[in-house]
């Protein structure tokens, strides 16, 4: 029965009677047929004890939302409606089988309730994948700038992924209001939930539904995909603030500073990494490569959205929150590895991985008991700020303030956790332990307890605003919340000291400020040595996914396609790039991290563009199938595995000639078919002479020219900010049979040159 533990809440719920408020706010809806308190679903009957008026007369307006938004799903834009964060290459909302949740009502306004839902959100989207997840918000004004400006701010700062739909059609009251919608295909009835509705309920309700339809079409296209996919090609990027990414930061949150060292540590946030750089702006490294959960070397590992960073002096390393993996990780900045400090997990080695062993501690797949002692109550649920006490302890706090979490430094354990009232409530639920609701109803607030605890850390880390005049303070900041009447409190992790200089996190203007004490001036500082960060994640496409698709991923447009038929042997390949009239070159291109080269089919890398040495060149004797085939195996011994693998090797070498940059690089080929791939990261500035500079800036910033993406007017973008250009550029080559020697045995070696012009737009 599909609302059978739904129900089940439903009547502890009322049973208990200090959570009578929670039972007027849990309402649920069908379209088809309510009758005397009775929720009818296709042929299944639940019967609830009482049912609200408003539920009575709610089905037909529930009806019509329902049909507006299936009417909507096939265009972007129309008379009455708009859809904002939506991919138009993507086809998920389009498809009538599924289980779609539409959230209502939450995108106009900032708070913990809002944050809150999305956090359940995205949980549940992390949980079950084949979950179709939409916005709704009615508005007067669906093309308006300044709501398009604020839901950009929110859908970067949120990291929302889902697609939203603005209408200026009000259905009813209610529909206006924050709540959940959940349909079972979106030709099916819909099933209409408060704000307040339990995450257990909810979840519960998609688990059963998704269940029911993998029962009645178990062959449905999601459960096929194969293996090979990694889980970089799962994760999904805010669409609507995707120009945002080719900043050189995109939502810096958090600053640490190591003034020993004279070392800071920036968490870019919405790039996935952690950025290590001196106090004149030069990158000395960068910890994360990838969204994911992956532990490893600086290059190989993968963190989510890192926020909180403390630097730990004793040992030398960087502890940091990963927030959207719910961990705690910590980066040795000797070795330069990665590794997780919390949870501890015995059985790494599991096939399901780290991250699925959360996932499954905090939602169990199977069909235990909701009171199942394998989950555990005290788990992070997205954890933004990170404290030490006086006693070594970390204090790990959410963004609302709501939740603390106290963990022994030496052993990485949580010693204790505070709750406020509303994460209470979920985690009594979550846990179906009803002897706790009494706890829950007469608990203190959460963040006055909170602030009982480390309010004295957090006053004398936030206070370090208070020494800067709000003239020298951007306009976003001076207004940042407080807490329990502590002011900026918001920003205990986005500010620090180095040396004479306040250093401040401008999220934002995507950038880092530095207030100097002694000339009493703002400025923002000026990175440089992009080289260590590297061939941004979003810039390269896996080696499968060439395979797969011929063309690479549909997030990387190709700058330039050409084919070309020459004889098999050494190739030197020169590849001119002209970049746009407008723009500059922050820095010359770094020959070593920020080209990459990526070959298929017939042709191998060799070791350089001026190495003329083509591997066993020295011997042209035909050989038997055996010798070529052990000859084979011994170079195949030589090559590293991320070459046997066909991974990205680092082969090309750069120039700036004439106002253009040089690409040099080479590769050998044999008889057949093969292509070339070459990636390369230019970060550029717009020309400071130019007047209109702040347009040209966000159209270099969307050279693809989206429509449907959006830099928000309330960017404080500036002229000397640096963006990243990538450069696509793939190379198909026919090689012909090897020439032969006049006595027909021996083969000619050839060797040959292309010249290859890019113009970018």
């Amino acid at each position: 029965m599909v609302m059978r533990s739904a129900g089940r809440w439903y009547h502890i719920l009322r049973n208990y009677q200090s959570s009578k408020r929670v039972l007027n706010s849990v309402t649920l809806y069908s379209c088809r047929k309510i009758n005397n308190g009775g929720l009818i679903h296709k042929q299944h009957t639940h019967r609830f004890s009482s049912v609200s008026e408003s539920c009575k007369n709610s089905p037909s307006e529930a009806l019509l939302l329902s049909t507006f938004i299936r009417s909507s799903l096939n265009e972007l834009k129309g008379p009455s409606h708009c859809w904002l964060n939506r991919n138009p290459t993507t086809k998920d909302l389009t498809s009538k089988n599924g289980v779609f949740l539409v959230i209502a009502g939450a995108f106009l306004e900032l708070g913990h309730s809002s944050t809150s839902m999305f956090e359940k959100v995205k949980s549940l989207q992390q949980r079950h994948p084949s979950l179709k997840v939409m916005g709704f918000q009615h508005c007067k004004e669906v093309n308006n700038d300044i709501i398009r400006s604020h839901l950009s701010k929110l859908i970067m700062s949120e990291y929302i992924t889902f697609p939203i739909l603005l209408s200026n059609k009000s259905f009813s009251e209610k529909s206006d209001k924050k709540g959940y919608i959940i349909f079972n295909g979106m030709e099916g009835p819909p099933l209409l939930h408060d704000n307040d509705v339990n995450f257990e309920i909810l979840e519960t309700a998609i688990k059963d539904l998704i269940m029911m339809q993998q029962k009645e079409k178990p062959g449905l296209l999601h459960n096929l995909r194969g293996t090979w996919v990694k889980p970089l090609d799962a994760l999904k990027e805010p669409y609507l603030c995707s120009p945002l990414q080719n900043l050189l930061l995109y939502f810096p949150g958090c600053i640490e500073v190591d003034e020993y060292n004279g070392r800071l540590f920036l968490s870019d946030t919405n790039h996935h990494r952690i950025i290590v750089f001196d106090g004149n702006g030069k990158i000395l490294d960068c910890i994360g490569s990838s969204p994911g959960f992956e532990d490893g070397e600086f290059e190989s590992s993968k963190i989510m959205r890192p926020a909180s960073l403390l630097y730990h002096d004793d040992d030398d390393c960087l502890y940091f929150v990963d927030s959207e993996n719910h961990a705690i990780r910590r980066a040795d900045m000797e070795s330069r590895t990665v590794d997780t400090f919390y949870p501890k997990v015995n059985a790494i080695e599991s096939k399901s991985g780290l991250f699925s062993w959360i996932i499954d501690k905090l939602w169990s797949t199977n069909a235990t008991p909701s009171n199942s002692e394998e989950i555990d109550a005290n788990l992070l649920f997205y954890p933004w700020h990170l404290l030490m006490s006086n006693e070594n302890d970390l204090f790990i706090i959410n963004r609302s303030f709501d939740v603390l979490w106290i963990m022994d430094m030496s052993s990485g354990l949580i010693k204790e956790i505070v709750k406020g009232l509303t994460f209470n409530l979920y985690m009594c639920f979550f846990k179906s332990n009803i002897s706790l609701l009494t706890n829950c109803f007469c608990g203190a607030k959460g963040s006055a307890k909170i602030i009982e605890i480390c309010g004295h850390l957090i006053t004398e880390k936030s206070s370090i605003l208070n020494k800067i005049p709000p003239s020298q303070l951007p306009r976003h900041l001076t207004g940042t919340f407080s807490v329990e009447g502590i002011p900026h409190a918001g920003m205990v992790s986005s500010v620090a000291t180095f040396e004479d200089n306040i250093v401040i996190c401008d999220t934002d203007g995507q950038m880092v400020l530095k207030y100097n004490k002694s000339s009493e001036s703002t400025t923002s500082f000026d990175f440089s040595n992009f080289g260590m960060l590297g061939l941004p994640y979003w810039l390269v496409s896996p080696m499968e996914s060439s395979y797969a698709s011929g063309f690479g991923i549909s997030r990387v447009p190709v700058d330039h396609i050409q084919r070309f038929s020459l004889l098999p042997g050494r190739i030197d390949i020169r590849i001119e790039v002209e970049i746009p009239n407008d723009t500059e070159l922050a820095e010359p291109l770094d020959e070593g991290g920020c080209i990459w080269l990526q070959t298929r089919g017939t042709a191998t890398e060799t070791l350089g563009p001026d190495n003329h040495n083509i591997n066993k060149a020295e011997s042209t004797e035909k050989v038997g199938v055996a010798q070529q085939w052990y000859d084979e195996l011994d170079e195949l011994a030589s090559l590293t595995q991320q070459e046997v693998n066909g991974e990205e090797v680092k082969t090309s070498e750069s120039k700036v000639q004439d106002g253009k940059v040089v690409i040099d690089c080479a590769v050998n080929t044999s008889p057949g078919t093969s292509e070339v791939i070459i990636n390369a990261a230019l970060y550029l500035r717009i020309k400071t002479s130019r007047d209109d500079w702040r347009g040209e800036l966000v159209n270099a910033l969307n050279p693809r020219g989206e429509n449907d993406t959006y830099v928000s007017d309330e960017i404080s973008l500036e002229k000397r900010h640096v963006f990243l250009r990538p450069v696509h550029v793939r190379l198909k080559i026919n090689s012909l049979d090897h020439p032969k020697a006049e006595n027909s045995k021996d083969i000619i070696l050839t060797q040959s040159s292309i010249q290859v012009k890019v113009f970018l737009k």
